[in-house]
């Protein structure tokens, strides 16, 4: 029995059944339509087998899809009505019977999953889309690829080169973990409501080897932080707290570190960050 896709009516009977209207404090935007979600699936690259993670599968438009590739899916859900009914949605549509795990939690807070994920594939709330993604890529080193719908203007900071207007503390931190780029865009139209903001696909991959330790992790993104938290500075003073607490001091450090004293935090590459951190 193939797996079966939610179509528009069939979403808006589920949330007027369960009583959920979709709200902004969670930044729900279902995703109404067919082709936009195997879109999502076909980035990913999803194949037969694959272990799948999802954040905030909803009502489960972008969980039948990923379902009907054959993957396997643990889906984190924060809202207890929609984590509870989705196992049926599931079951309603062909999905296999242990090929959909739900953990009913807050993903930020989520430090364990079954099933070990590999990929992570997303419609992400638009007001925690980095914390989640950061989380995540944080927590579950199993995970060495994936995509993300996010706004618009959060996946083209996501991807941004160093240099860029867009580059900034999510651009950097992302990086620590991998390549991001900019996979598409996506219609307002395909959600339900419709909303006031454009979206994007974000394609990432894992690097092969760590760049650091945890230690090391955390001393960069105190450097990183500290850079854009006065992004105007030269980083002499835009980082002479965390660097010894004088301009001179601080240039002292990113000297030695191969870094202009000049230079502003928008210039630097996460390598350029991170040899900051390791001079400290």
């Amino acid at each position: 029995m193939p797996v079966t896709l939610l179509g528009a009516s069939e979403i808006r009977a589920l949330a007027a059944e369960l009583d959920v209207t979709p709200t902004k404090k969670l930044g729900q935007n279902f995703v109404v339509d067919a082709n936009t979600v195997r879109k999502i699936v076909h980035t990913a690259r999803i194949e037969p087998g694959d272990r799948v993670v999802e954040v905030g599968p909803g009502l489960g438009s972008l969980t039948l899809a990923i379902l009907e590739a054959g993957a396997s899916v643990t889906a984190v859900e924060i809202d207890h009505r929609l984590a509870e009914r989705l196992p049926s949605t599931a079951t309603a549509h062909g999905v296999p019977e242990g090929a959909l795990t739900v953990v009913d939690a807050d993903a930020l807070r989520v430090t364990e999953l079954p099933g070990d994920p590999q990929v992570l594939v997303a419609n992400l709330p638009y007001n925690v889309s980095v914390p989640v993604l950061l989380h995540f890529m944080e927590s579950f080193p199993g995970i060495q690829r994936g995509v993300v719908m996010v706004q618009a203007e959060v996946g083209e900071r996501l991807a941004a080169p160093p240099g860029s207007k867009t580059y900034g503390a999510p651009s950097a931190k992302a990086a620590w973990y991998g390549q991001w780029r900019l996979a598409g865009t996506v219609s307002r139209q395909v959600f339900w409501p419709v909303p006031n903001v454009d979206s994007v696909l974000v394609a990432f991959e894992r690097d092969a080897v760590p760049r650091g330790t945890e230690e090391e992790r955390l001393a960069t993104f105190r450097i990183v932080d500290a850079a854009f938290q006065q992004r105007r500075k030269m980083l002499r003073q835009a980082l002479s707290t965390v660097l010894g607490g004088s301009s001179a001091e601080a240039s002292g450090v990113l000297e030695s570190a191969g870094v202009a004293p000049t230079a502003r935090g928008e210039e630097l590459s996460i390598d350029d960050f991170a040899r900051i951190a390791g001079v400290l």
